[in-house]
């Protein structure tokens, strides 16, 4: 039988949910580890990014990640890709890799990174952080999309940027750590499929969702079996 743990985890976005997300997969035993980010590390990133320092400033960030990985965890092979996801390269990421987990700010990159992961069938763990409030979720075979949550992308003031919400470090450190538990058990059986973890930082309090895929979902839609209990700006 194949160890879960030597299968390939695709990270994709390595900022302030992709560094927690590297770190808590290293420190959970997992062996292989890809790292895929276009961007160079800024100043703004050293708070709360934790791979980071002044020093790095002007470098690729999956360079600098890889290397602080690999120092810390020798025994993980690390794989910086300095790419930016897009509809012609998304789907040969995803199935070269066991499963991946979404560490992107970008709503319309995570609607394609939720479109491509039912296509290609393989795992993905979304993620994602506004101000105080975070939500985690495996998107797996058989399991809703992001789509069965929300019906497509905000448009406009409706999706306010992570700069002008403001994201709290500690949220996306949780967020990101969540997302790796997630994905170190979608190894094994692929369990949680279908559950919406919330988190609060205002009040230090979690809640699990059940989900189902929605009846006119136009990726993966087959008849629903539950209504979502709670989800803020899910579907209705």
């Amino acid at each position: 039988m194949t160890d879960p743990l030597q299968e390939s985890v695709l990270v994709i976005g390595v900022g302030g949910l992709g560094c927690p997300a590297s770190l808590a997969l290293a420190v959970s035993g997992v062996r292989n580890i890809a790292l895929v980010d276009p961007d160079r590390v800024a100043l703004s990133n050293l708070p709360r990014q934790l791979w980071y320092r002044s020093s790095d400033i002007g470098k690729l960030k999956v360079e600098s990640a890889a290397l602080r990985l690999r120092r810390t965890f020798p025994q993980v092979r690390v794989e910086p890709i300095a790419l930016r996801v897009d509809q012609g390269n998304v789907d040969s990421l995803l199935r070269a890799h066991s499963i991946a987990i979404d560490a992107t700010d970008g709503v319309e990159t995570k609607f394609l990174l939720s479109d491509a992961a039912v296509r290609c069938g393989v795992p993905l763990v979304y993620g994602g952080v506004l101000g105080m409030r975070g939500q985690a979720m495996l998107i797996a075979p058989g399991g809703p999309c992001l789509r069965c949550l929300f019906e497509s992308p905000p448009a406009g003031d409706d999706a306010p940027s992570c700069s002008e919400a403001g994201v709290l470090g500690s949220v996306a450190g949780i967020v990101g750590a969540l997302q790796a538990a997630m994905a170190v058990q979608a190894l094994d059986h692929f369990a949680g499929a279908g559950k919406l973890v919330s988190f609060d930082g205002r009040s230090l309090r979690q809640r699990t969702v059940e989900l189902r895929r929605a009846a006119d979902c136009p990726v993966c839609g087959r008849a629903r079996q539950a209504e979502p209990v709670w989800t803020e700006g899910a579907r209705s």
